[in-house]
């Protein structure tokens, strides 16, 4: 299952966190964007527990990392 993980990041932070994501296993693509989030990352997991995990304890304690949203990719 793949997912977006879109994150608001502390100022300043935004390179050291998406060089940190993509370091990260289950992360495939890591990017600064412009609009209401400052990172976009593309994660990769085996299901929704792994996927949770894979946030809660890889994503969200990255230094700089202020929230995330996640979008469950669906494939039509």
């Amino acid at each position: 299952m793949k997912a977006y993980v879109l994150i608001h990041v502390r100022p300043g932070s935004v390179s050291e966190v998406v060089t940190n994501l993509r370091r990260l296993k289950g992360v495939l693509e890591a990017h600064m964007t412009f609009g209401p989030y400052d990172v976009v990352a593309v994660v990769q997991a085996e299901d929704i527990n792994h996927l949770g995990r894979l946030i809660a304890s890889q994503i969200q304690p990255i230094p700089g990392v202020l929230d995330t949203l996640t979008c469950m990719i669906v494939e039509v």
